[in-house]
C-alpha cells in the first residue's frame, strides 16, 4: 500500500456521508442494488466505520448493528452484532481495507460488550471472510438478488 490506511469510527455528519458515498458507488451503481433498499432504518443507529488513505480519501465503509437492531439478524442474541454493508471502493481493493475495515467493526462491537459477530456475506466473498475467522452457517439464500451466506465469528478467542 503506498498510503497508510486509517479505520476509524465516523461519528460526525461529513464521515457519515463519506460513509454512504462509497456504499452508492459499490452496491448502487456497481452492483445494481436500488437504492430504496440499500439505505434502511437501521442507518440511524449503526456504528458506521469510514476507511481513509493518508489524504482523506474515503477507501471503504461498513456498520455494526447491536441491540434490537441485530436481533432479526442473529438469532435474538443481544452479546452477538451484525456486521454488513461492508463495501471498498474499486481502486482500493486487494489493498487491505476490507480487512481493516472488519478488524475496526470487530473492536467497536467488542468496546460495545458484544461477543460475536454475524453477517450475510456475498457467496464469492466467503473465503475472504473464512481467512479473517468467520465460519459460514445455514443455506445459501438471495439479497438484493444476489448470492449470500450466514457467518459468525467468536470474538472471545
Amino acid at each position: 500500500m503506498s498510503q497508510a490506511v486509517t479505520v476509524r469510527v465516523a461519528e460526525d455528519p461529513a464521515d457519515r456521508e463519506a460513509c454512504f458515498a462509497v456504499r452508492k458507488e459499490v452496491f448502487v451503481a456497481e452492483q445494481g442494488v436500488p437504492p430504496e433498499i440499500e439505505y434502511d432504518a437501521y442507518d440511524a443507529g449503526a456504528v458506521h466505520v469510514l476507511a481513509v488513505r493518508e489524504d482523506g480519501l474515503p477507501l471503504g465503509t461498513g456498520r455494526l448493528l447491536h441491540g434490537e437492531a441485530a436481533a432479526a439478524k442473529t438469532g435474538g442474541d443481544p452479546a452477538v452484532g451484525s456486521l454488513g454493508r461492508l463495501a471498498v471502493t474499486k481502486e482500493a481493493r486487494g489493498l487491505g481495507v476490507g480487512a481493516a475495515l472488519v478488524r475496526g467493526l470487530e473492536d467497536a462491537a467488542r468496546v460495545r460488550g458484544l461477543t460475536a459477530v454475524d453477517l450475510h456475506a456475498q457467496t464469492h466473498a466467503l473465503g475472504f471472510y473464512e481467512r479473517l475467522g468467520y465460519q459460514a452457517y445455514g443455506p445459501e439464500f438471495p439479497d438484493a438478488g444476489i448470492p449470500h451466506r450466514a457467518m459468525r465469528r467468536d470474538l472471545t478467542q
